[in-house]
Formats: structure tokens, C-alpha cells, sequence
């Protein structure tokens, strides 16, 4: 790595064991961690998203949780925004910022920052997001590799919040979100970040995936959606079509039995986990990651990644 970092990250598949070395390690290096998951920062959806229970929270500082509400869309170019506000404050207090999670498009924002957007009218902005929303999601997908052929497959991978951000971006500026990456200015400066990529054989994280689904419905998966529904959220919120989310909702409305629903969520994160493979495989390089084996016991796991880290030059 040519230049000292600015922080680490620890990425890699749902299930592949994240959560588990970033606390340990935080409190090696005297660190605190940004979570760079796309769905905890919704808040009240904390069993579904695997969110970090109150007692690590205690023992080591965490940000980019509980940040808006269901309702609400959350893009990546927002999450770089704090995410860089995070990790000067963290360094200012001669901490270590340890960003974590599997939302590889998160990391990609502080890496390769996205373009400045032009001015665009707010009004019409709102106006175009409310006739959008009412599109079905093969509609969206129509649209887009309409207006944005290029970018279709990549919007097609992020769902409904992608595309509709892909056709906003189309439409109002009159030029495609693909044209506008590669010719506009980026928006700030890239974030130098030292990348440790979990790594786990296939059929144990099936395994640990297949688990943690059932776990969810055991520890009160439908009644947290209930209450979300209760307090107003509505099945098609952004913050609730994630996996499971979106199960528990239709066993709730009768739609779907609590077998059928575990087993949906299985199969959905199964999915889900091999795109993160793919993706970490084709967008990191070659050098300069860390890859760990997470077989290994956790206190070796720890000790492997805290000396990579101080070799860097992170240390706090």
C-alpha cells in the first residue's frame, strides 16, 4: 500500500463471521467501528439485520446504526458522506476507525467516490420519486435498460432503491447515471482504506446462513415486524423489502407460513452471500487485502489481522 491508510475494513459474506472479530479487534487496537451495512441503519430492524446487541455496543463505540426510519431511502453516496465524517473524528481522538460489513458498494463510495451531481429542482425530484414509486419493479427494469442500458444489470443487482436512483438520474439531468460516472468530477476526495476480506468455505457458511435464518424467527423476527407495522411502517418501505423483512411481513398478511418463510430466507441470503463473493472477488485487487482464513480460532484470527493492521501503520 503506497500511502498510510485512513482506516480498515473488514468485509466479506453474510455469515462469514464479521461481527465476531470486530469486536475483539476494535478493542486490540483501540478502535471504533462504523457499521457499512445497508440495512442497519434502519431503525427498529434490529433482529432481521443481525444488528450488534446494547453489550458490544457498550464495550466498543459504534456508528452508522438506527439512522433513519423504514420509510426512508439510504444510498451509498449518503453513507460516504458521514462515513468520512466518522472517520475524521475517530482519528482526531487517535482511535482507530474500523469499518464492517458486507455492502461492498459502501466500501466502493469512500474508495472511488461517486460523481457531484448537477443541480437538480427538489420539487421535481419529489414529483418524479412518488410517480416511480408506483411502478412495479419490472417496470423499473424496462425504464432502465431503456434510458440506462449500460448500468441496467448493475441497478438490477440493488432492487428497487437502485434503479429508481438510476431513472432519477436519467431523467432529470438528461443524461444516464453511466455517462455521469464517467465524465463528472468525483464529489470528494477518495478514503485510503487497508481491506481485510473474510473468507470461509461454502458449505459452512450455508450453514451458518441456514442457522441464522431460523434464529430469527426464534428470537422474535415476526413480532419486531409487527411492531414496525404497528408504528406505521408499510411492507413496501425501502428499509423493509430486505430478506426476511419481507417474509415476515407475508406470514403476518397469511401469505406465507413460518416454514415456507424460514426457508425463503435461507434461500434469498444463500443468493445474496454468493453475489458478495462474486463481488469482492472481481472488485478487490489482487494485493494490498488482507484474505483470512476464519476457520482459524478467533484469538489467532485477531492477532493476525491486528499485526497486518500496525504493519499499515493503524494502530491507536
Amino acid at each position: 500500500m503506497s500511502e498510510s491508510p485512513e482506516a480498515l475494513a473488514l468485509v466479506g459474506p453474510t455469515g462469514s463471521g464479521k461481527t465476531a472479530l470486530s469486536i475483539p479487534l476494535a478493542r486490540r487496537l483501540g478502535g471504533e467501528i462504523i457499521s457499512m451495512d445497508s440495512r442497519q441503519v434502519y431503525r427498529g430492524m434490529d433482529i432481521g439485520t443481525d444488528k450488534v446487541d446494547p453489550e458490544a455496543r457498550r464495550l466498543v463505540p459504534h456508528w452508522g446504526l438506527d439512522l433513519v426510519e423504514s420509510g426512508e431511502r439510504f444510498s451509498a453516496a449518503r453513507w460516504a458522506r458521514l462515513a468520512r465524517r466518522w472517520i475524521r473524528e475517530i482519528r482526531s481522538r487517535g482511535h482507530v476507525p474500523l469499518l464492517v460489513g458486507g455492502t461492498g458498494f459502501y466500501l466502493r463510495s469512500l474508495q472511488e467516490p461517486v460523481f457531484r451531481e448537477p443541480p437538480r429542482d427538489d420539487g421535481r425530484r419529489r414529483e418524479l420519486e412518488r410517480w416511480l414509486d408506483r411502478l412495479t419493479l419490472d417496470e423499473l427494469v424496462r425504464w432502465t435498460v431503456c434510458l440506462d442500458p449500460e448500468r441496467a444489470d448493475l441497478a438490477m443487482e440493488g432492487g428497487r432503491q437502485r434503479l429508481i436512483r438510476t431513472l432519477e438520474v436519467a431523467i432529470l439531468t438528461g443524461r444516464p447515471l453511466s455517462w455521469w460516472h464517467r465524465h463528472a468530477p468525483p464529489a470528494w476526495p477518495a478514503v485510503t482504506v487497508a481491506v481485510v476480506l473474510l473468507e470461509r468455505p461454502r458449505d459452512d457458511l450455508y450453514d451458518r446462513i441456514n442457522r441464522r435464518a431460523r434464529e430469527m424467527f426464534d428470537r422474535g423476527l415476526l413480532d419486531e415486524v409487527q411492531g414496525l407495522l404497528d408504528g406505521g411502517a408499510h411492507p413496501d418501505d425501502p428499509g423493509m423489502t430486505g430478506t426476511g423483512y419481507r417474509e415476515a411481513a407475508a406470514v403476518l398478511s397469511g401469505k406465507m407460513g413460518v416454514e415456507d418463510a424460514v426457508d425463503a430466507v435461507q434461500r434469498a441470503t444463500r443468493r445474496y452471500a454468493r453475489r458478495q463473493v462474486t463481488w469482492f472477488r472481481h472488485q478487490l485487487p489482487e494485493t494490498g487485502v488482507l484474505r483470512l482464513d476464519t476457520e482459524l480460532p478467533l484469538d489467532r484470527q485477531v492477532d493476525t489481522v491486528a499485526r497486518w493492521a500496525e504493519e499499515c501503520g493503524l494502530a491507536g
